[in-house]
């Protein structure tokens, strides 16, 4: 489990640990540009109590880990199935949507304007990560891990932290996600989608991130095979 503290910035836990920025978004906590703050702080500004905050965040921390499979293959396979087409699937409907949104409503005040742009920069991103995953990283943690995995895994940790930074983007562009009085059918489905977009692949970095890939930490020359086979049947 991912060890937050008082201490943890709101900002860094609302991109990595599922369900907290929806948790912040009701409690008044604002994690967008003022995401550096510290949970403890950040719960005193509204007047909440940090322990009982904290508590809650653990909380959604162990949900988390119960939502997917436990045997490394039936996980892999869930994350594939459950993220990885759904994340290609829905950015080809938000980005021209985004576009849409932006050109019929560019003059409101509230307008989510750099939305398609951050959206189109983040599946640069997201989608060559999600190709090295399924070409060489899952292949090699169902058959036999090389002991270059470690180097394959801190690269999607690194990937990770690129998409979270976009994710903060994402929801400063949209004012958290917040719609004006009046919005539009096609305003109300961007926020809508990119939203659950995001919640999504919040989810499918704390799965790899917490539970999967900690499984093929240490791997060596001689005990990669052994490893593979014991994560394989962990539960």
């Amino acid at each position: 489990m991912t060890e937050y503290t008082l201490d943890t910035a709101v900002g860094t836990i609302a991109c990595e640990l599922p369900g907290a920025a929806e948790l912040f978004r009701q409690a008044g906590i604002g994690f967008c540009c003022g995401g550096d703050v510290p949970l403890a702080q950040a719960a005193a500004d509204v007047g909440i109590e940090a322990a009982d905050l904290l508590a809650r965040l653990q909380a959604l921390e162990l949900a988390a880990r119960r939502e997917a499979p436990d045997a490394t293959g039936e996980l892999i396979a869930h994350i594939l199935e459950r993220y990885h087409q759904t994340h290609r699937t829905d950015l080809e409907w938000l980005i021209p949507l985004a576009q849409k949104v932006e050109h019929v409503h560019g003059a409101h005040r509230s307008a989510p304007l750099g939305l398609a742009d951050a959206l189109v920069e983040l599946k640069e991103h997201l989608l060559p990560h999600m190709a090295r995953e399924e070409l060489a990283l899952f292949p090699m943690m169902r058959h036999e891990p090389d002991p270059d995995i470690g180097h394959l895994i801190a690269g999607m940790r690194d990937d990770h932290a690129c998409e979270s930074r976009s994710l903060a983007v994402i929801e400063h562009l949209t004012h958290g996600f917040a719609l004006p009085d009046g919005a539009c059918r096609s305003w109300t489905a961007l926020y809508v989608g990119v939203q659950k977009f995001c919640d999504d692949l919040v989810t499918h970095m704390h799965l790899e991130n917490s539970v999967l890939f900690p499984r093929f930490a240490g791997i060596d020359a001689v005990d990669g095979a052994a490893l593979s086979s014991a994560a394989l049947s962990a539960g």
